[in-house]
């Protein structure tokens, strides 16, 4: 049975807590913590009958829920009223010591049928790891509450977004996306040292490699999926693409219809900003049947590569032609490698502006453009 609502959050359990909340049933109580400290107000009392947690499961994980069980021992099972969840993120080592801690989260729920589902993408964040404990409640008459003592915590770590998520996004960036322009090639940047490598060491192909953790924290192909990142912008006055470039002075030009073209699907992957008033689009083209196919098949929302508002390959007297959206900077990630000879190499004339660089760039949290309500 699914939670309906999940009030309030509370005190770390960790620290004795200050603070009355509503729960479900929106009932004023208050919280002890995993030790069984109280403050002498709390309206809590200790009951040793109350059977503790034990054996806790966790399943059918999203983005921003999850579900819960647990075994109890039968005696005084049916005194329980309540059960209190404390919820927290999993300490990061590596984390900066001077940030301010995210506040724990203690739920409280009606005890309903096991397994029960919790869900808030307020205080739930995609691909993130947490700490779970569980204390069954008693309420009483007078409306204190006797409680056991907490269970064993548990870890789990929250899914990526779905196909149902991405599509949300997706909705989000087609609103922005702006007019068509046509284009003819895709490009990389990258430094000298980069091609002579490719050349060197890998007979004049590109390898796919994964994807960095820049974009939505919540995205499937974050740190999982393997490609080659191209750009398609171009110049409004010109037609052609910009002659600066923040990955490098180096830049190979390679034919779009080699690329995107009928043997190939096309996928959206992300929607972002970083804290600026331009917005990136992530998508994924992949030629039928690869593995990079199958693995965006599963994850991704695939779009109609003749009609979409981002990217399209369609036919004119005979010909491939291509057009990419104005108002958004397209971020393409080819799948499979892609061989030197099929383009061109050539130096660029303009500058190399790195404050341009996406790598590993944080998404704005903040945004109403971009970002939708099931954590960033």
């Amino acid at each position: 049975m699914e939670v309906p609502r999940l009030d309030h959050a509370l005190n770390s359990p960790t620290s004795p807590c200050e603070e009355v909340i509503k729960n479900l049933s929106l009932e004023a109580i208050q919280l002890c913590d995993r030790d069984g400290n109280k403050s002498q107000d709390s309206g809590i009392a200790e009951m040793e009958e109350l059977p503790v947690p034990h054996n806790i499961k966790i399943s059918n994980i999203t983005c921003d829920s999850f579900k819960i069980s647990w075994e109890m021992d039968a005696k005084s099972k049916d005194r329980i009223t309540h059960y209190f969840i404390d919820l927290n993120k999993k300490e990061n080592k590596n984390s900066n010591k001077f940030k301010h801690k995210d506040v724990p989260t203690k739920l409280v729920a009606k005890a309903v049928p096991l397994p029960m589902t919790v869900r808030g993408h307020w205080f739930l964040s995609p691909r993130t790891e947490y700490t779970v404990a569980v204390q069954t409640a008693s309420k009483q008459v007078d409306g204190d509450y006797v409680v056991s003592e907490w269970s064993e915590i548990i870890e789990f770590c929250t899914a990526d977004y779905s196909k149902v998520h991405l599509t949300q996004l997706l909705e989000k960036a087609e609103v922005i996306a702006g007019r068509m322009l046509k284009f003819a090639v895709f490009y990389r940047n990258q430094h000298k040292e980069y091609f002579d490598y490719v050349r060197e060491h890998h007979g004049n192909a590109m390898q796919p490699s994964v994807k960095d953790n820049s974009g939505s924290h919540g995205s499937p192909i974050s740190g999982k999926l393997e490609g080659i990142f191209f750009s398609c912008s171009t110049e409004f006055n010109t037609g052609k693409p910009p002659q600066d470039s923040p990955y490098g002075r180096y830049r190979f030009e390679i034919a779009a219809e080699k690329l995107f073209n009928p043997n190939s699907n096309l996928y959206f992957g992300d929607f972002y900003c970083m804290y600026t008033a331009y917005h990136y689009v992530i998508l994924v083209i992949a030629p039928v049947g690869s593995p990079g196919d199958e693995f965006c098949k599963q994850r991704l929302p695939q779009l109609n590569s003749k009609d979409n508002k981002f990217l399209t390959c369609t036919e004119e007297d005979g010909v491939l032609v291509f057009h990419h959206a104005q108002d958004v900077i397209l971020e393409i990630i080819y799948t499979d490698p892609v061989d030197l000879p099929l383009g061109t190499v050539a130096e660029i004339t303009g500058h190399q502006l790195m404050s341009l660089s996406t790598a590993n760039a944080k998404k704005d949290p903040s945004c109403k453009t971009c970002n939708i309500s099931v954590g960033r």
